[in-house]
């Protein structure tokens, strides 16, 4: 791996890191209201939300950095035309019919931090056509994930809308709250998403794991120990029982994937107390979960649910990245031993040597990327 791999890996775990669309919907005497809590400054640098998970990635980069310098009079300015794109598809349909949006208000959520995104509040209106009974929100191509949420009925509508698509119908005077079994489905996606592919902290330590021994047994133990760790303290953050500054936990992450790489690299054997160590840092990861789970905001009528759903979505994220990984190696053994050297004699390495060697190696680049973002997490 060269070193201009390991620095662009290491750049892809700041946190400009692109998050979904959160956006209320609510109505009262004839006037839809949709208030989103977005990275406008994405939506109008043209970022492709769908193709990269950080914004740094994008070839829009500078642009998208020089919006955030820009006064917000100049952004709402330009918000205009963009929504005018919006209602041009149109985004909200009310019993089929167009309804226009246009800007309420617009102000910034949190104070700017140059080194995080800008989350914005931007709050838009528009008149129902008399008698409406329904709307549907279609959201553009390009925006990334939409979590949508209805607002002051009963059993309101909460889903999760990719881009490219819309919502469905929603019943304005509620009762469109999924099922359990529905609610589950649709957060299964939210977890995975939150895996592969923006959990590149998550997808190290995993291959962090499975680097140890070619043996399942090591790896099904620390999964287990990793699974069972997180799934406690993501229901106990999601519960709002405990809650850590990401301030701290996120170095601690970073430092969590520096300890299973650099222990790869001095033990070939699972160590008697590395299951314990793994379900601590279970424990600290959980904690990240719930923070991506607190930004969407779990349906209180389905909590459980959608807080399983979420989970199940993250193992099979978690299982996914070990598939891949021991497809990886596994074509990298045949591929060793099939090398001719001296005419008709094939060099046959054993699969531990091999093994050995890419452990090392994918360790070893594992460790330095951990321990930058260490470092850029806790000083930069």
């Amino acid at each position: 791996m060269s070193t201009l791999w390991v620095l662009t890996v290491a750049s892809a775990g700041h946190a400009h890191e692109i998050m979904p669309t959160v956006a209320d919907i609510s109505d009262a005497n004839g006037t839809v209201t949709i208030q989103m809590r977005a990275n406008v400054e994405a939506f109008l640098a043209g970022i492709d939300m769908d193709a990269v998970t950080d914004t740094d990635a994008a070839e829009e980069a500078e642009e998208y950095d020089a919006l955030r310098a820009r006064p917000l009079g100049e952004i709402e300015e330009r918000l205009e035309g963009l929504i005018q794109q919006w209602n041009n598809l149109p985004m909200v349909r009310a019993d089929g019919t167009a309804v226009p949006l246009a800007i309420q208000d617009f102000e910034v959520a949190e104070a700017p931090d140059p080194e995080a995104p800008r989350q914005s509040l931007l709050t838009m209106t528009g008149e129902l056509p008399d008698g409406a009974s329904e709307v549907v929100v279609f959201w553009p191509e390009g925006l990334g994930a939409l979590v949508l949420r209805q607002q002051g009925v009963e059993e309101p509508y909460t889903g999760y809308v990719e881009s490219g698509n819309d919502s469905g119908p929603i019943a304005l005077a509620g009762g469109g709250a999924a099922t359990g079994w529905a609610t589950f489905a649709g957060y299964i996606p939210v977890g995975f998403d939150h895996i592969l592919p923006q959990g590149l902290d998550h997808i190290l330590f995993v291959l962090g794991l499975f680097l140890l021994s070619t043996a399942w047994r090591p790896l099904i133990l620390q999964i287990s120990a990793f699974t069972v760790a997180h799934t406690v303290t993501l229901a106990l953050g999601a519960l709002g029982l405990v809650t850590i500054p990401a301030s701290i936990v996120e170095p601690l992450i970073a430092a969590s994937i520096v300890y299973v790489a650099v222990e790869n690299i001095f033990w070939r054997k699972l160590s008697p107390w590395r299951p314990f160590v793994i379900f601590g840092f279970g424990l600290l990861h959980g904690l990240g979960f719930a923070s991506v789970l607190a930004e969407f905001g779990l349906p209180d009528d389905q909590f459980v649910p959608a807080l399983l759903g979420f989970n199940v979505g993250v193992e099979i994220g978690q299982l996914t990245v070990v598939a891949l990984a021991a497809i990886v190696v596994a074509l990298s053994l045949a591929a060793a031993r099939a090398v001719e050297l001296e005419g008709d004699e094939i060099f046959v390495q054993e699969s531990d040597v091999l093994f050995r060697a890419i452990s090392i190696t994918g360790s070893l680049i594992i460790a330095l990327v951990g321990a930058w973002w260490v470092v850029e997490r806790v000083f930069l």
